[in-house]
Parts: C-alpha cells; structure tokens; sequence
C-alpha cells in the first residue's frame, strides 16, 4: 500500500525501490524504516512511499489514510488478503516472541504453540519457496533472535525436503530449528542484550544455550530423540571444533548438522551489530570454501540447489555495483552463475571473474 511520508513510522517495510533523480535508489526494497530514513526520505522531497501491511514485528501497520496509484487518498477498507510468506513469517516471529518472554518468566515451552507457529509457515514456504532468500533481509538488530528462530526453522525444513526426507522429519526439523536457540532465554538479560562485543567470559556464558534448550526439550513426548540430540548438538562441527562436547563427523546427527547449516546460513546473510548483511550467494560461498570441512555437505548443497533453481532470471547487484540478471547456473559452482549487465549486455561468467561476486538479489 502507499502511504503519505509524513504517515511512516519506525519499523515499516519499504516494498519498492525509492529513487530521486538518480539512476539507483537512494533506499532500497525491504529496508526497514528508521526515523533517520524518513528524513532522508524528506530531505530528498519524497512525498509517498508503498510499504507493507505489517510492520517488521509482525504487527499491522494501520495508517490513517492510505494513497492509490494516482496519489489520491482512499479510506482503509477493510479486507482479507491471502497472507504472503513474508508477512505470514513476521506474524510467527511475533507470536514466537511471545512464547520466548514465557519461557525467561520460567514456564515450560508450550509445544502446540510452536507447532502452530511453524506447520502453516512451512506449508506456505512450500508453495513459494524463493522467497525463504530473502527473509534476511527483513532482519533488526532488536527482533533479530525471534526472527533467526523461526527462519532458521524453516531453513532446516526446506533442506530436509531438498534431502527427501518423509514429512514427519520435515516438521520435526523445523520445530527442532525453530526450538535450537530456546535456550537463549535461560541466559542473563545484560549477556543477550548486549550491544557491544561479548567478552570471552560472556562468550562462554552465551554457548551454555545449547544445553538449556536440551534441558527444555528433554521430556516433551511430541518431539524424536533424533531431535532433541540436534538441539544440542546444533554447533558442533564436523571438524570438532564446535561445541558444548567438541563432537566430530559421525557422533553429529543428521537433524544437527541440518539445523546446523540453516543456523549458520541465515546468521551470516543477516545484518548484525558486527556484520552487514551478505547475499545467499556469497554466504553460501563462503561455507563451501572458507568453511570447508565444518558443515555437512549434503545440506549445503541442498541449499545450493535452491538457489540454483530459484535464480535463473533474476535481477543482481554484483559487488562493483553493476545490475545483471542471472542467465545460467551450473550445478558445481551455485554460487558463481553466468549474468548479463543490464546496461551493457555484457556476458560474464563469475566462475572465471573471481574478483567479483553476488551482492544481493534484486528480484
């Protein structure tokens, strides 16, 4: 919906890229409104911008008045709009947050709450599942826990279906992801809200998480042993280097090193207070490079293959800033597709450009 500037508030989701009279946007689709950006927005003489219905937690946004195409104002009537995945992914994250504030006041998970949340969630991601790529860029430093939660949930699904996994373990794997980082809630309020870096003692504090989720988990009958162990197990590594047990290769089990992956992918490719956030192209890069030996390959190819088939044709800013829409993706390197510059029509293949990546998918 459009709405007049002088209507936004701190946490709409812009839906369009917002330009000037430059040829990029001076603040692009998905960007989370902050007060800073409504003033740039004004600086900048922008009179309406479409956002979304939602607000980033999940709540609607309810302007007095909303625009038409023409700018003209119309009465908000009110409606029943099938709920996109985004929006569908924001309400969980929302009702998520509520069960996590139950579980630091000390009561137990309620686990049909989380089945709730997260069985419609991955039947919608099922229908369009492209759009699991670009969750990330909905992410905030304050819901950013809630948020990672529930993708993560859905990530671990969409790659136990890419793996051909019965439907049972498919909604075992999300709610075991959506449920990996329950234990958050055991930690001290001053270590999880911390803004600046954690120390190594506060670090050390933090890593108990896995344990706490296990002990929340351990005596709910609806949930598999197999996941219960991928709870705990989420961040141990291949290699051994992970943690709370230092486990290696086969003493992980699957439902961990699922969840694993789709923990440490969605992670890296949000914006963080150390980080900004990373395409899916170049994350995934990097777990299959500079990570190699870490993380299972099975499931990082499944994700690979995702992009692989969700890619083709699609509009990407590369890291020189060019604009180009991917043209082929080759099945041994997802992350480094053959693109054509928009403006030029030129052909480039980023297998054999190495100096260049995929910045963010465009559309």
């Amino acid at each position: 919906m459009r709405v007049n500037i002088n209507e936004l508030q701190e946490g709409c989701i812009l839906t369009e890229d917002i330009y000037s009279l430059t040829n990029r946007p001076i603040i692009s689709k998905k960007t989370i409104i902050t007060n800073e950006l409504i003033e740039i927005l004004k600086a900048f003489l922008i009179k309406e911008v479409p956002v979304d219905k939602l607000m980033v937690n999940g709540s609607p946004f309810l302007p007095k008045e909303i625009l038409d195409d023409d700018g003209n104002e119309q009465k908000i009537a009110p409606s029943i709009i099938e709920a996109s995945l985004e929006d569908s992914f924001l309400m969980g994250v929302r009702d998520y947050k509520k069960e996590f504030n139950n579980w630091q006041a000390g009561l137990p998970i309620d686990i049909s709450k989380i089945r709730n949340i997260m069985i419609p969630l991955v039947e919608k991601s099922e229908i369009t599942p492209s759009e699991l790529f670009s969750l990330h860029h909905l992410s905030t430093q304050d819901e950013y826990l809630f948020q990672h939660a529930v993708a993560v949930g859905l990530i671990s699904a969409f790659i136990g279906k890419k793996l051909r996994m019965n439907k049972g373990d498919i909604v075992q794997l999300a709610i075991g992801g959506c449920l990996s980082d329950a234990g958050m809630a055991k930690i001290k309020p001053a270590i999880l809200n911390k803004k600046s870096t954690l120390t190594k003692q506060e670090f050390e504090e933090m890593k108990k998480h896995t344990t706490y989720s296990y002990k929340m988990v351990q005596n709910i009958s609806l949930l598999r042993e197999s996941t219960k162990i991928g709870i705990l197990q989420h961040h141990e590594r291949l290699d051994g280097s992970g943690y709370p047990l230092g486990e290696k290769n086969n003493k992980i089990n699957i439902f961990a090193k699922i969840i694993g992956v789709a923990d440490t992918f969605h992670a890296m490719t949000c914006s963080r207070l150390y980080r900004r956030k990373q395409s899916p192209f170049k994350v995934l890069e990097m777990m299959l490079q500079d990570m190699f030996g870490k993380y299972d390959i099975t499931a990082m190819q499944a994700i690979g293959s995702g992009i692989m088939t969700f890619s083709i044709g699609s509009s990407v800013k590369l890291s020189d800033d060019r604009v180009a829409e991917i043209l082929f993706i080759e099945e041994k390197s997802p992350t480094r597709p053959l693109v054509k510059i928009s403006n030029t029509d030129e052909i480039i293949h980023l297998e054999k450009n190495r100096q260049l990546f995929i910045e963010e998918v465009l559309k």
